[in-house]
């Protein structure tokens, strides 16, 4: 499955748009995590903790928007946009989104 953030693929036209489809998915901060990153404000740095989930969060966000684009019969995605927002109280849960249009090229 090809996904791009531009509008077309060099090369491969467009030969049918299946539709949009996204992927979405919120992640939870733990009190662990929160002690972690609460070192690297004071010392500086990376939270490195911090940077695995939103990796996990965004690679699953993109898995489950290219797994809808196969259900529509699509062979790639494209016009990909990816969004971040931070919810729940105090900012603890992290959600991702992924949103393209599914065509067969």
């Amino acid at each position: 499955m090809i996904s791009t953030t531009t509008p077309s693929i060099e090369g491969q036209p467009v030969q049918r748009y299946c539709g949009i489809v996204t992927g979405e998915v919120i992640a939870g901060a733990n009190l662990v995590r929160d002690i972690f990153a609460s070192f690297s404000d004071i010392f500086g740095g990376r939270s490195g903790k911090y940077e695995e989930v939103l990796t996990r969060a965004r690679e699953q966000a993109l898995a489950e928007m290219e797994a809808k684009a196969q259900a529509l019969g699509a062979n790639a995605v494209i016009g990909v946009d990816i969004d971040y927002e931070v919810l729940g109280k105090a900012g603890s849960m992290l959600m991702v989104s992924a949103s393209g249009t599914a065509v067969i090229v």
